[in-house]
């Protein structure tokens, strides 16, 4: 099929995550990715539903483009096969266990099934000239997964809650010069059976958001004990030779719809009431989150191993929600049972974005679009920013000569810096252009990040940034880890000198940096090396919880103003409180 063209000749494919949680916009002008951004960075609203205005305006008027050059709209998800869960009605019916909410649930499908035609019929307005092609979800995932990894033969594993039916596919992809591009897929999990669902469920159940702090649940798993809760946990999650299920009678079958509760009357009596948000961390609420992260690890880890042994590959490419999972992605990486592991740098929704377009491409041409491989830094950015001397009330603004050599300085002086510089990167984790960086080297600077900067939990913990070159010194690896996507044992070095990023559990998700990767940051490091011995800065998010990452100026400045941060490095101007 040939791919029709813009009035200026260009084939322009829109990738859209839109309507859903992580809105975000992809733009690939003549099969080249120009450009992405999650909608939250602009708007300010952690993980936005909205259709991602703000990000589709940037990526057309940075390519000269408007929305009547768009030749093909692609969207992260297929709405038609959400019909194909009532035919799983009749089975429902038949099962105690399912029967109460086996017509919820149905009617629920459908009611998302008729969303999807209206939001349909909106971009076709907003697009006059475009082909709207909705992509089967868990494809965008793993394309993306795939592409952003630059090999030509690769396994790939998606796991997320749900996209249409699906909840866990493994892919085999391959790209070589001389055969076409190839991406089968090998294997399939259909809900209810979903790890992501699981995860969620018990995240609500211990009192923090579902969709958004699986983070925290995970963090305080490594302060519990699994043993507590280990056989409940594997009854809701039983192992089956092909993957998993779940149990109904804990994890009651999924309704699209916030009124019906994940987790059962049973599960509360075998575990723990529900925990209000406000209320106190008890030991009870640590050793459940222990055994959830235990079981999701034991699934992942048999997930990996049936990929492997479905497509022979020895790089894992994995995908969806349960990606992000740092822990389980490290247990991968050191069970043997690949070469490697990657993980891309937006492996959640917003990244399909990526992936639906790349799918249009691919079917249009044949060809996979360039420009995604080993790519994160994608988004808006603002080189040409001036500020005044006196940007806020009670703060002022000055340019250091040397940039780099005055922030190391700074930092190894205990100062807590916000970075913000170059193109917003994609993904959830901060990789040096949105970051806070802090030195590693007492647990008084991660008690204040958590108590002045962050305002989140005190048992949370702080990611490491380290020189690539240097990673093997303090964690144990094996592999490159750009993204920040995977933890890692600590080294006897790194627990006796930098204990303000080693984890309960003896582990640090790192990110590694090269100077072709970072050139900026590269430095940065290397000078605080030069300076304290050791080229490893604490490196998390700038932002405040429940807040997106920071992705203009004025957000920057307002999360300076607002928290506990000493100084801000704002493209150049070093900006601090009066």
């Amino acid at each position: 099929m040939i791919a029709q063209r813009s009035a200026r000749g260009a084939e322009v494919v829109l990738g859209l995550c839109a309507y859903t949680h992580d809105s975000a916009a992809a733009l690939l002008v003549n099969g080249n990715l120009t450009g992405f951004a999650e909608e939250e960075r602009l708007d300010g609203t952690k993980h936005s539903k909205a259709y991602p205005a703000r990000a589709v305006a940037w990526l057309l008027d940075r390519a000269g483009l408007t929305a009547n050059d768009v030749t093909a709209v692609a969207y992260n998800f297929d709405g038609r096969r959400y019909l194909p869960a009532l035919g799983q009605l009749p089975d429902h019916l038949a099962r105690a266990s399912t029967r109460s909410r086996a017509l919820p649930r149905s009617r629920s499908f459908l009611t998302v099934h008729r969303r999807y035609r209206a939001r349909m019929r909106e971009l076709s307005q907003w697009f006059p000239h475009a082909r709207l092609v909705p992509v089967l979800h868990h494809r965008a995932h793993a394309l993306y997964s795939f592409l952003s990894a630059g090999v030509d033969d690769a396994a790939v594993l998606v796991v997320d809650s749900l996209g249409e039916l699906q909840t866990t596919t493994i892919w085999h992809a391959a790209h070589r010069d001389e055969q076409p591009f190839h991406l089968r897929l090998a294997a399939a999990i259909r809900d209810p059976a979903s790890l992501g669902y699981a995860y969620g469920a018990v995240t609500e159940h211990l009192g923090w958001r579902r969709g958004d702090e699986e983070g925290t649940v995970m963090a305080l798993a490594a302060l519990g004990e699994p043993a507590r809760f280990r056989d409940v946990m594997s009854r809701a999650i039983p192992l089956t030779g092909d993957g998993f299920t779940l149990d109904p009678g804990l994890l009651p079958l999924r309704v699209l719809s916030s009124r019906y509760p994940r987790t059962s009357a049973e599960f509360t009596a075998v575990t723990c009431p529900p925990r209000p948000p406000d209320a106190a961390v008890e030991p009870v609420h640590a050793d459940l989150a222990a055994a959830l992260q235990e079981r999701t690890e034991q699934v992942m880890l048999h997930l990996a191993g049936r990929a492997t042994r479905l497509t022979g590959s020895g790089l894992l490419c994995l995908g969806g929600g349960v990606a992000m999972n740092c822990v389980a992605a490290g247990r991968i990486a050191r069970a043997g049972i690949v070469d490697e592991v990657h993980i891309p740098p937006a492996p959640g929704d917003s990244g399909t974005a990526i992936g639906a377009a790349a799918a249009v491409w691919l079917d249009t041409t044949g060809q996979p679009p360039t420009g995604i491989g080993g790519r994160c830094y994608l988004g808006p950015a603002y080189p040409d920013l001036t500020l005044s001397a006196e940007p806020r009330p009670g703060l002022t603004a000055e340019r250091p000569a040397d940039p780099a050599q005055h922030l190391a300085r700074q930092l190894a002086n205990g100062t807590i810096v916000g970075l913000f510089t170059g193109p917003l990167e994609a993904g959830p984790r901060a990789l040096g252009n949105r970051s806070i960086l802090a030195s590693p080297f007492t647990h008084e600077v991660v008690d204040r990040l958590n108590r002045t900067v962050k305002f989140r939990e005190a048992f949370r913990p702080f990611a490491p940034v380290i020189l690539a070159d240097r990673a093997a010194d303090y964690v144990q690896l094996g592999q490159p880890s750009p993204f920040m996507s995977i933890a890692a044992p600590v080294t006897a070095l790194t627990g006796s000198r930098l204990p303000a990023i080693v984890h309960g559990n003896g582990t640090a998700r790192v990110q590694t940096v090269t100077r072709h990767q970072h050139p900026f940051l590269a430095s940065v490091l290397a000078a605080f090396g030069e300076i304290t011995g050791h080229p490893v800065l604490i490196n998390t998010s700038l932002n405040i919880k429940g807040k997106p990452i920071c992705g203009t100026p004025e957000m920057a400045l307002d999360c300076l103003v607002e928290t506990g941060l000493d100084a801000l490095l704002l493209e150049g101007w070093w900006v601090t409180k009066c």
